[in-house]
């Protein structure tokens, strides 16, 4: 995978510059609502001065008036606020789920080779963590700063006493967000990585359920699951203790502001440089504004949560997708010939094909045989493009592949390796995969040449049988026949098969053999197998050995 220079801050930015229509107009909903709001205390200190001057008359009635207005108005403009962070948590899970789904098919075969895609899968369950603590974040810090920013200018008209406070205040938020950021932000990254790891045990468990059911395997899952448990479990204290360190500081401060409130504004009032109805007023902002702060402190946790859940997801996005696009040069119709040239390949520090050269024509038929390891597998992921990171090149009728769309590529290139699995889904979309060129017919065709039929027919849906993931309640030589099919709608012109008739009846194998490398059939044929009768059916061998391929016509 390729080194992630991404920090977590620059995640967020560039999800807040995706986001900035929905970001903007809570900030501008957050900004009137703060000025809405200074309509409380402002009205409560002119009533208050009318009382305390002895007179009752109808601007008391006007000013309460204007007061419950200001109030309702303000819930108006936040629950504006909520209806945009409701949309944008729509947003977020849908544009996430797209581009996994985006994403994950066309992920580098090299940039895989020590991940597990499933467990990386699981990552998704953070765009939850985001897409709740986002719209949160930007609803309450905006509406806390505003709040704390124009109780700040209105009570610096009071007196010039609450300038200082303002910056004091504001000096001892900068301490406490300094203090804590970074250890926060770093805590709970160890957090979430622990909990994926424990989450990823749990999950070898349930894959590999019957292994466990042996009599001393719980002990094992058992004592995995306890390292992982006890290294979240620590990282989850070392979190709260920043979040304890927080909230100490913020009643520390609370304790701090209330005292000043009540000392030196009672001093002002009594040296007559405040009236009682500013005195009020100045103590209604400040509860306002101390409750803002302290919205912000809490806050906090969520922003480390967000920041995690950003790292976690993009972990996935990080990982290097096949280059897209490119020309569409080849016709269907027409003959193909895959010409390869100069291949290696290395995967770690093993280089498992070296110097690789070979033509394929339309009618040939080629078995693949050698030692175990030593490359056939490999091999045929290379003549069908799914390796990335081959040295050489590999020309379809002279047209080089690095200049041909992957994806376009890839309809004329069918494969099956035996951990080619179904999904859950019906058998029809696990033939065709919903691809509208794929005909009835020639799904029907399929169907009674690869020997389905029987299982279809048994089926009370028959094409529309659901079936599950990994082929889960299916004979596994249905599994294999439903991928080969799968392998074949589209009309390759390469097919390339990995054991294709392994543990099939004898005749089942002989007519699928039949088909496969029978004359009527689209493709050129690449098999990699031990079974004798494909011997009689192939043109060409290749065998391989230590990564070197030796051709015999």
């Amino acid at each position: 995978m390729a080194t992630d220079t991404k920090t977590p801050w620059i995640r967020l930015g560039r999800l807040l510059s995706l986001e900035r229509k929905s970001v903007f107009k809570i900030l501008f909903y957050a900004v009137f609502a703060g000025l809405v709001e200074l309509g409380l205390p402002l009205g409560i200190q002119a009533i208050v001065n009318i009382i305390v001057g002895g007179s009752f008359n109808a601007s008391v009635i006007l000013l309460t008036g204007v007061v419950l207005f200001s109030v309702a108005f303000g819930g108006v403009l936040r629950y504006m606020q909520l209806r945009i962070g409701e949309d944008l948590q729509q947003r977020i899970f849908a544009r996430s789920s797209f581009e996994l789904i985006y994403r994950f098919p066309k992920m580098k075969y090299s940039a895989l080779q020590n991940e597990y895609p499933p467990e990386l899968a699981n990552r998704f369950f953070d765009v939850m963590t985001i897409q709740k603590t986002l719209p949160k974040l930007l609803i309450e810090f905006s509406s806390a700063f505003i709040q704390i920013g124009f109780g700040l200018i209105l009570l610096s008209l009071y007196h010039p006493f609450f300038v200082f406070f303002g910056f004091l205040l504001i000096a001892l938020f900068y301490v406490i967000f300094k203090l804590s950021l970074k250890e926060g932000v770093k805590e709970s990254l160890h957090e979430s990585s622990y909990k994926y790891k424990t989450a990823h045990w749990i999950q070898e468990v349930a894959r590999s359920i019957e292994g466990f059911k042996v009599s001393e395997s719980f002990s094992y899952a058992s004592q995995r699951n306890d390292e992982t448990s006890l290294k979240y479990l620590n990282a989850r204290e070392k979190h709260f203790r920043v979040l304890r360190f927080q909230f100490f500081k913020m009643i520390a401060f609370k304790v701090i502001v209330a005292a000043a409130l009540l000392i030196v504004g009672g001093l002002l009032v009594i040296n007559e440089q405040m009236n009682i109805g500013q005195f009020v007023a100045a103590e209604i902002i400040i509860v306002l504004m101390i409750n803002s702060v302290e919205k912000l402190i809490q806050g906090l946790e969520d922003l480390y949560v967000l920041i995690a859940g950003l790292e976690k997801l993009g972990r996935v996005t990080d990982i290097p997708i096949e280059i897209q696009g490119g020309n569409k040069p080849l016709n269907k119709e027409q003959d193909f010939i895959f010409e390869y040239k100069n291949i290696n390949l290395s995967l770690g520090n093993e280089k498992v094909l070296k110097n690789i050269n070979t033509k394929i024509y339309p009618n040939d038929s080629i078995l693949v045989q050698g030692t175990p390891g030593s490359g056939k597998s490999t091999l045929l992921r290379v003549l069908v493009g799914l390796i990335d990171n081959i040295e050489g090149n590999i020309f379809i009728n002279d047209f080089n592949l690095k200049n041909i769309d992957l994806t376009y590529f890839r309809d004329f290139a069918g494969h099956y390796f035996p951990n080619n699995q179904t999904f859950e889904g019906t058998i029809l979309e696990n033939i065709t995969l919903n691809n509208p060129d794929i005909s009835m017919d020639y799904v029907q065709f399929l169907i009674k040449k690869l020997e389905l039929s029987n299982f279809v027919k048994s089926q009370e849906q028959g094409l529309q049988t659901i079936i599950y993931s990994e082929g889960r309640h299916l004979p596994y030589t249905i599994n294999k026949k439903i991928m080969i099919a799968r392998a074949i709608a589209s009309k390759p012109k390469l097919l390339v098969l990995k054991d294709p008739t392994q543990d099939l009846m004898e005749d089942e194998t002989k007519k699928i053999i039949d088909f496969l490398s029978g004359p009527d059939r689209t493709w050129a044929l690449v098999v990699v197998s031990t079974n004798e009768l494909w011997k009689d059916k192939c043109n060409r061998f290749f065998y391989m050995d230590n990564g070197e391929m030796t051709i015999n016509e």
